[in-house]
């Protein structure tokens, strides 16, 4: 909505410039002239400044087939723009890659306590799978209690 009233607004103000040249070129026929060449000078200057205001502040605002896209002036990035705008994305794409082989590094290493403790142990492996050995380390705690 903003950039329609910007663009109204924008049009209003050329409007008012339109007629403010029409009614200041009537009375040019009878200016001497070095005050005419003065004059063009100063518009050719104006108009000058006005196309680089424009060239720099213009907003595009475009729809294709329902898709569509806002140009902002003169966001023309040169390849050292690009490569400093793609930083971010790389640092990001780098610390999820760092992230993921650390857990997995911890999360083997925390497998391979667990396989030592239980090759190392006194007890086979296949007696934590007994059913009952969970009732002999409960009835055993409360003996040594």
């Amino acid at each position: 909505m903003t950039y329609l009233y910007q663009y109204k607004n924008q049009l209003a103000q050329d409007r008012l410039g339109h007629c403010i040249t029409a009614r200041l070129s009537d009375a040019t026929g009878s200016l001497p002239h070095d005050v005419s060449e003065r004059l063009r000078a100063a518009r050719v200057q104006a108009v000058g400044q006005r196309k680089m205001a424009l060239k720099y502040a213009v907003t595009a605002l475009a729809a294709l087939n329902g898709a569509g896209s806002v140009t902002l002036g003169h966001e023309h990035f040169s390849w050292w723009g690009r490569f400093a705008a793609a930083i971010p994305l790389l640092a990001l794409v780098v610390g999820l890659i760092a992230i993921n082989v650390i857990q997995d590094d911890d999360r083997a290493h925390e497998l391979a306590e667990i396989d030592a403790a239980l090759l190392t142990d006194d007890l086979p492996p296949a007696a934590y799978a007994d059913p009952g050995f969970l009732q002999f380390l409960k009835s055993n705690g409360a003996q040594n209690q």
